[in-house]
């Protein structure tokens, strides 16, 4: 399995809550509805006629504040979509609309309904070789047991996670075998984790920004390796690290908004790669 390959993207769109009742860790400033709204537009445009990904645009549900961060609530690889159990109680009925999509790109559909299991997409971090899951505040041991059971063919390793919402709050995948990390003494614990619980030796890309570490790595027929990542003009130092990249075409996307409200560039879209015998 090739880490970055991509066929759908699932999206959704921002209710007019998400400014007032939108969960967040810390107190980062008013949200701008209307330029999260851009931020979030700009970066389904990306997806869809940059990269030539099937969009699949949910509807905003004001009930829902926090239902535009969908990578929380699936997990998905091959023909197989893991519907999680998100930690937090206020989000668990946006798991509804996404099962449906799911369920209409016909993938074989896991639902985690064990009330003693808690797991957030966001904690979730699939290399191409083996996952890791973040122990987190939403992520508990018995939702990381759930996944290794659903994507058995995979080893999974468990992560503790102390001081960010998610294990990838600080790290994320920008190729085939490399991972981009923080700087910060958290984030590189979690590394130093990561590399002993594996057998397989990853690259390691290290930014100065924990935040920014947080990219979006596409392999795209015809386009090669594309990376997501933050703006220059919100994290320049980590954008520099970033260039050195050479086989990378670079895409630098806006998200100052939506980080108000803890969202990062992986959390507003479930990648999918459908195979085309479905």
């Amino acid at each position: 399995m090739s880490v970055g390959r991509c066929t759908h993207a699932i999206v959704r769109s921002i209710p007019d809550s998400f400014s007032q009742q939108a969960l967040r860790t810390m107190d980062s400033g008013q949200v701008d509805t209307a330029r999260a709204r851009r931020e979030l537009e700009l970066y389904t445009r990306l997806l869809r006629d940059k990269l030539g990904l099937q969009l699949i645009q949910l509807e905003a549900d004001d009930s829902m504040p926090d239902a535009p961060f969908v990578e929380d609530v699936a997990v998905v690889l091959n023909e197989t979509a893991l519907v999680t159990r998100p930690g937090a109680p206020s989000r668990r009925k946006e798991v509804e609309a996404v099962k449906k999509a799911l369920q209409d790109l016909q993938l074989n559909v896991v639902e985690m309904t064990d009330e003693n299991a808690t797991l957030d997409g966001g904690d979730v971090l699939f290399t191409g070789r083996e996952f890791f899951v973040g122990l987190s505040k939403r992520t508990n041991q018995r939702g990381a047991e759930i996944l290794a059971d659903t994507f058995k063919d995979y080893a999974v390793s468990m992560v503790p996670v102390c001081d960010s919402l998610h294990l990838k709050s600080f790290c994320s995948m920008a190729g085939p075998n490399l991972i981009v990390i923080g700087s910060s003494e958290p984030a590189q614990k979690a590394l130093k984790t990561m590399q002993q619980m594996s057998d397989h030796r990853y690259d390691k890309l290290t930014v100065p920004d924990d935040a920014a570490a947080n990219c979006i790595y596409l392999n795209i027929p015809g386009k090669g390796h594309v990376l997501l990542h933050r703006a220059p003009e919100e994290f320049p130092e980590s954008v520099k690290v970033f260039e050195k990249l050479k086989d990378h075409m670079l895409i630098p996307v806006a998200n100052s908004e939506l980080a108000k409200v803890d969202g990062c560039l992986t959390c507003c879209s479930i990648l999918i790669d459908k195979s085309p015998s479905l």
